[in-house]
């Protein structure tokens, strides 16, 4: 039997890919510093728009965004056509609570953050449909934004909620229509499945979506203990047999195949990704 050696997922990882459907904390770079609302505006000053004046945003709304887009807190780019090509859809919004034991918090604080992260993880099942473990084998990810500080100071509370595919490292991938529900179909499951371009311990290899060139996939979800971290050596070891038999299974020749195994590192481990990935050649 020919079996590539077990190898590990590089903790420099695409961002986007360590978290999202696993329940982990979603990439939330530092915003910029918060606009100063507190000074008085001189008297020739215009006054600030009404808050009617700054606009929700919409569930079912396309994006055209980049990765960098999708790293960030807020966002400026305006909703386009979903007949179009686009990279974010918008499934879910809501309303930010700004005050928290009677006190008013900044909506770049860390507690405002923390709400629509936990809102969009929860939401994204629902809205993708299939199986967790059909979410954890897909390049598919949620990715979250709130109103600037000025949008805020100006009576702004909403946030939004996108779903994006991860097309290949620091890269997006174009989304088809009718995204609710589609990891419960196989087109869906298959189109956007994580993928690879060699086997996951090649030098070549790089992790695309599976509607691109590929000759890798992972087929499986290896779950590991809840708790603390169990260590390098027992993740590894969790995985082995299963991925021999996962990889044994889709083989064309159950007598002479290949198979391949990736386990989560301690950083990993703190984003949420507490499971391996089988990996067999497509």
């Amino acid at each position: 039997m020919r079996r590539p050696r077990l190898v590990t997922v590089p903790a420099a990882a695409a961002l986007l890919l360590a978290t999202a459907c696993s329940g982990g904390s979603g990439p939330s770079p530092d915003p910029a510093p918060a606009e100063s609302s507190t000074s008085a505006p001189s008297p020739s000053a215009t006054p600030p728009p009404r808050a009617d004046e700054v606009p929700s945003p919409e569930e079912g709304a396309c994006y055209d965004l980049s990765y960098a887009d999708a790293l960030a807190p807020t966002i400026s780019t305006r909703a386009g056509a979903c007949d179009r090509e686009h990279t974010a859809q918008t499934f879910a919004t809501g309303r930010l609570d700004t005050v928290v034991d009677g006190h008013l918090l900044a909506v770049d604080s860390a507690l405002v953050r923390a709400q629509p992260e936990q809102e969009c993880q929860g939401r994204l099942g629902d809205f993708l449909g299939g199986t967790e473990e059909a979410r954890r084998l897909s390049m598919l990810r949620t990715v979250w934004f709130t109103p600037t500080v000025a949008q805020s100071d100006r009576g702004a509370e909403w946030f939004r909620c996108d779903v994006i595919a991860v097309g290949a490292d620091e890269e997006l991938a174009d989304l088809g229509p009718g995204l609710e529900g589609t990891l419960a179909t196989d087109e869906g499951s298959d189109r956007y499945g994580m993928c690879g371009t060699a086997a996951p311990d090649d030098d070549a290899f790089e992790r695309v979506v599976c509607a691109r060139e590929h000759s890798w996939r992972a087929i499986s979800v290896v779950e590991l203990p809840d708790g603390d971290y169990p260590g390098e050596s027992a993740a590894r070891e969790a995985g082995q047999v299963p991925c021999e038999d996962a990889g044994q299974a889709v083989a064309a020749d159950p007598a002479e195949f290949e198979w391949g195994y990736e386990w989560p590192d301690a950083e990993q481990w703190a984003a949420g990704q507490t499971y391996g990935r089988c990996w067999a050649p497509d």
